[in-house]
């Protein structure tokens, strides 16, 4: 399989005339600056490595524009939710999510890490195959040809000291104990059934779901299995006064205690930070999931993105609740917030937040071998238009600046995962109807039954 990219960002700058060639999966050879060959497939514009989508919660796609209606908070948002994640079972889960990742693959995105906590039946009795719910959204990635890591979420309490209520009931397997035996049979049966787009790692839903003598055992599974873990910090002021009230310390400094921070986690938000917890995940290299167009829609703040780069924190991208779906946001709304609260221009270059959204993401989720152009990286390739309304007029020197400050998912014109052509001229080839499919998938999610 052959490429011929009229541009191709290849890390340390955009290339000209750039010929790439695959066996199968993986990239076998990349050259600079050659004419096109009669067979290869012409991309015009700028060719991306895949980009990588660290941190995605598919039900909550069906939120969208719902909970734009009235005012409120994080706490009145997750009640709505919950209602949501009360409704679905395996098949339509899979619908949803068949369709939500068709959307991210439309956007140019490769891999997503699904943060996943909807195990179980209404009322949290186990389904009679217990990783249904997971199954689905394994599928569902297939489905929509794209690769999944499968964040297996252990959820226990309904805040600290408190029970799991209501439709949360669905997200707990009583200790962490039965949450890893449920997640061994997980693992092994991805690896059995040699499911190339699919991996399996583990998150520790917060604080408030984990208790502090069971946030170690979910951790030692993770190490265990070198699987990717991670976890959401401090989204929320009244989660650090909780934990601070219950515990005696901030939530990062509980999870360096217990063994979850380091370099194969990922702590999500991470938005209400001390310094010195800026420098526990500086210090351990654990990466750190910013989700912009999350954060300011549900109004959690701010994150100190820059902050914690600069103590050693990788940071990547997540469309979390899907407000929209477009890392190109998610990558400028990084520089741009720190813009609003700084009241200074320039903080991130385009070649950093593309790294975000790309190496650094695919990283994040297990997949080092991806999100790079280059010899032996995975075949994921994304081409963005340049002569789009938005990005017409930048020219080659400005054309990664044009990707990260002007493009959006809407510019992306042909994506490739794997070798295999998932996205030609703006067009789904599996997804035969990527609009119907969301409006039948959400308008099934969220309808009131009778009575």
């Amino acid at each position: 399989m052959q490429w011929h990219a009229q541009f191709a960002w290849l890390g340390d700058g955009v290339a000209a005339d750039v010929l790439i060639e695959a066996d199968g999966e993986r990239i076998t050879s990349l050259t600079r600056g050659v004419p096109a060959p009669p067979r290869a497939q012409y991309l015009p514009g700028l060719t991306l490595p895949g980009l990588a989508n660290a941190h995605s919660h598919a039900f909550h796609r069906a939120l969208r524009s719902r909970v734009q209606t009235n005012r409120g908070t994080f706490w009145t948002w997750r009640e709505q939710m919950y209602q949501v994640a009360d409704r679905l079972d395996p098949d339509s889960y899979r619908a949803l999510a068949r369709a939500v990742y068709a959307e991210m693959a439309l956007a140019g995105i490769s891999c997503v890490g699904e943060f996943h906590y909807l195990h179980h039946r209404p009322g949290g009795a186990p389904y009679d195959a217990p990783n249904a719910m997971g199954e689905a959204l394994i599928a569902a990635a297939a489905d929509a040809g794209i690769r999944i890591t499968l964040l297996d979420t252990c959820y226990l309490t309904g805040g600290i000291g408190q029970p799991l209520k209501g439709p949360q009931l669905r997200f707990g397997d009583g200790t962490a104990g039965n949450w890893a035996r449920r997640v061994d049979t997980l693992y092994e049966q991805t690896d059995k059934a040699g499911r190339l787009h699919a991996r399996v790692g583990a998150a520790i839903h917060s604080v408030r779901a984990v208790p502090r003598e069971q946030v170690r055992a979910v951790a030692s599974w993770a190490k265990e299995h070198r699987a990717p873990l991670h976890v959401h910090l401090s989204e929320q002021p009244a989660e650090n006064i909780a934990c601070v009230d219950a515990y005696g310390v901030t939530p990062a400094r509980l999870l360096a205690e217990a063994g979850a921070l380091g370099p194969l986690s990922t702590a999500v938000h991470a938005t209400h930070l001390t310094g010195d917890d800026i420098g526990l995940l500086g210090a351990t290299t654990t990466g750190v999931c910013m989700c912009p167009t999350t954060e300011r829609d549900l109004a959690d703040g701010i994150g100190p993105a820059r902050g914690l780069a600069d103590a050693g924190a990788p940071i990547c991208l997540g469309s979390d609740q899907h407000a929209v779906v477009d890392l190109f946001e998610e990558a400028r709304a990084v520089e741009l917030d720190e813009r609003l609260r700084t009241r200074v221009r320039g903080h991130w270059t385009a070649g950093e937040l593309l790294a975000a959204a790309t190496s650094n993401g695919h990283y994040a989720l297990g997949w080092p071998e991806a999100g790079r152009l280059e010899p032996g990286a995975y075949a994921d390739l994304v081409t963005v238009a340049l002569d789009s309304v938005r990005t017409a007029g930048a020219g080659p020197a400005h054309a990664a600046e044009a990707a990260v400050f002007a493009a959006t998912a809407a510019d992306v014109r042909h994506v490739v995962v794997s070798g295999r052509q998932i996205v030609h001229d703006g067009r789904h080839l599996l997804v035969d109807d990527v609009p119907g499919a969301l409006a039948a998938a959400v308008e099934s999610a969220t309808r009131e039954e009778p009575g």
